[in-house]
């Protein structure tokens, strides 16, 4: 009998408030971003290359994820640390020699999205 897994789901809350809207989420962490923009930024389809290839090809660090996405270092970070900071991925440090490295992991498999106004 195969063991089934368990749904990972992280649940973000848009409200609007005085004619603008906040973006809030529930699990881990509670976020509080101004404005969709954000919520925009998180969900282009860069963001959703990135969380492909995390899931497909495992990548050892950010350094790997940049090459196997044929882009620059700082960018693909810059995209990872909105990622873990709405609670998409984990960054697992590793000690290989001198150096800490940080394998990207997801950590959910399904968002939801609700939007009050």
């Amino acid at each position: 009998m195969a063991k089934k897994e368990k749904t990972k789901t992280r649940e973000i809350t848009i409200t609007e408030t005085k004619g603008a809207f906040s973006i809030f989420g529930k699990g881990k962490k509670d976020y509080d971003f101004s404005g969709v923009l954000a919520l925009r930024q998180l969900l282009s389809n860069e963001k959703a290359r990135i969380l492909y290839v995390i899931k497909t090809e495992k990548p050892r660090s950010i350094y790997d994820l940049a090459k196997k996405l044929g882009r620059g270092f700082k960018s693909v970070n810059d995209d990872i640390k909105l990622l873990e900071r709405f609670g998409f991925i984990d960054l697992i440090a590793e000690k290989t020699k001198n150096r800490k490295r940080y394998r990207p992991e997801i950590v959910i498999d399904t968002v939801i999205i609700n939007l009050k106004i």
